[in-house]
């Protein structure tokens, strides 16, 4: 892996837009040349989704139970919109086994096949399923896989209830060396005194917002679509949020 390369986590309450951000943060990052490699934390397997036009990828999990050890990156990691590198940690199967500790049987099969050197990310995303943040959940911003974490909010009260647990066990793991808070990204959700309540959050883990995005019917039909606003909206207010977002996280 290139040796500055950019490792960040993201996490947020289900549903809050976490993919929607996550891939629209590969597209711009990509649009200033940088190798993008997003890593889908969930065993939905849907957050590169918007990267390969709605076609999902073959998972790792799934891969490794089919196939053991008998598979190459190539077969699970895959080029999406603007050369992005996707992947899908995956899950069990329902009702059998662990989330949790299928992200990490993925992240470590990953890095023993050599995933960074194979394709020298200069940034690489890991898209973490809704607020928990235990067990494996916590792996992608520890041993050294995430150097930050940034936590997607909306000014709803079980958005902001999940974002400052979050950023509790953040602050928790910081004892153990794991990843910091980078801060926080504002997805909008045009509630009542919305900045204001996540400013105070902000205040609460001396932090601050990273980034903001509008509600938008863009985003939505961007979704709708099976791709991401980056793409089909590109010079759009929202496009251009989420390039002030890539500046402020990717100096």
């Amino acid at each position: 892996m290139n040796q500055n390369a950019l490792k960040i986590a993201v996490y947020g309450k289900g549903g809050i837009g976490k993919s929607t951000i996550c891939s629209a943060l590969s597209l711009a990052l990509a649009e200033r040349g940088l190798k993008v490699m997003q890593i889908g934390c969930d065993p939905k397997a849907d957050s590169t989704m918007s990267l390969r036009a709605g076609r999902r990828l073959p998972t790792v999990l799934a891969t490794m139970r089919e196939r053991k050890d008998d598979f190459s990156l190539e077969d699970v990691c895959l080029e999406g919109a603007g050369g992005v590198i996707c992947v899908e940690a995956g899950g069990p199967l329902p009702g059998l086994g662990c989330a949790g500790r299928g992200i990490i049987t993925a992240l470590e099969k990953l890095k023993a096949k050599g995933v960074y050197g194979r394709y020298s990310p200069d940034a690489v995303i890991y898209d973490v399923l809704g607020d928990v943040v235990c067990g494996g959940f916590s792996m992608p911003m520890r041993s050294g896989f995430a150097d930050r974490v940034y936590i997607v909010t909306s000014g709803e009260n079980m958005s902001i209830y999940a974002a400052a647990n979050i950023a509790s066990a953040v602050r928790n793991f910081g004892e153990r060396g794991y990843a910091a808070l980078g801060g926080f990204i504002l997805n909008r959700r045009d509630v009542e005194n919305e900045r204001e309540k996540v400013l105070a959050l902000c205040g609460d883990f001396d932090s601050e917002i990273t980034g903001e995005l509008p509600l938008s019917e863009k985003i939505r039909e961007a979704e709708a679509r099976g791709k991401s606003f980056m793409e089909l909206f590109p010079k759009s207010e929202e496009a251009e949020c989420v390039r002030a977002l890539s500046r402020a996280i990717f100096t």
